[in-house]
């Protein structure tokens, strides 16, 4: 598959991801919804990937120095953040704060020596940026200044902030590793960093309420929010660079509109219409950049 069509599947992958984390958050406890998510998806993958993972053991010992640092940002913090977030704020809010990842990124990169961002390359995500903000405020941009900021905010900054970190460090990764390799032995050692804190909160009595909605919820979460969108956004990354791809993170708001309106029957208002231009608009721009040389 194309680079940029991996990045728009994650994309739309993990549209319903926001909207499911606040939609179960009264049945699924934060932490418990991101260990039994991460717990399933390992299972899936230690099956998938058994004799690859143990011939590309000794390159996988070898590279921890880079392994864990992704496993804890990506796999571990990120989704028990967000999750955590959206216990105490909208999913209105949590778009928005995740709609400022893609310029996190740009500025991570070029402060590790990956190129400066070209102006091409910046109108893009200004442009997409603004599309997201037409699609949240319902063509209002003024409706930002009633919105409110708590603690849950917080949280979700925190984790856009650690995927940002995630996805500029994937260009370090181990050459030569199978991606499902790569992808399994992140999963564990994200595993690893929940479990304690998920102990933690099943010990003050955050449970799961399993019913058929708390597994189909797990279920999705599992195979596709996070196998089949980290292992498309990976394997992207790698091809294009975190700074292009990050800007495909804007289609997010766009994947929930479009899927509210096929699914729940929504009406597809002009302001949608207006906003899902802009951020096409905004992520062609981005998307055929190339980054500016460094000046020395």
């Amino acid at each position: 598959m194309h680079p940029y069509l991996l990045l728009a599947t994650a994309a739309l992958l993990w549209a319903g991801n926001f909207v499911l984390g606040r939609a179960v958050h009264a049945r699924i406890p934060p932490v418990g919804l991101a260990f039994w998510r991460w717990a399933l998806a390992l299972a899936v993958l230690a099956v998938l990937t058994r004799r690859r993972l143990r011939a590309q053991w000794p390159l996988l010992r070898r590279s921890w120095k880079v392994l864990l640092p992704l496993g804890i940002l990506g796999i571990g913090s990120f989704n028990t953040m967000v999750y955590v977030g959206l216990q105490q704020t909208s999913a209105t809010n949590a778009v928005l704060l995740n709609s400022a990842c893609p310029a996190f990124i740009v500025a991570l990169s070029f402060a590790a020596g990956g190129g400066r961002p070209s102006a091409r390359q910046l109108a893009g995500i200004a442009t997409s940026l603004l599309g997201v903000v037409v699609i949240v405020t319902r063509g209002d941009p003024a409706a930002l200044w009633s919105l409110s900021f708590n603690r849950g905010d917080a949280w979700v900054l925190g984790a856009v902030l650690s995927w940002a970190f995630y996805t500029v460090l994937l260009s370090r990764r181990p050459a030569g590793v199978d991606p499902l390799v790569l992808l399994t032995a992140l999963v564990a050692v994200g595993v690893a960093w929940i479990s304690p804190f998920y102990l933690w909160e099943v010990a003050h009595g955050a449970q799961v309420r399993w019913n058929l909605v708390t597994a189909a919820s797990v279920l999705y979460v599992a195979l596709f929010a996070s196998l089949a969108a980290y292992a498309a956004w990976n394997r992207a990354v790698a091809e294009v660079g975190p700074s292009r791809a990050g800007v495909f993170l804007h289609l997010m708001p766009v994947f929930g509109t479009l899927l509210a309106v096929t699914l729940l029957g929504e009406s597809f208002r002009a302001f949608q219409a207006a906003g899902i231009g802009l951020v096409l608009g905004g992520v062609t721009l981005a998307g055929t950049s190339r980054p500016a040389p460094v000046r020395r």
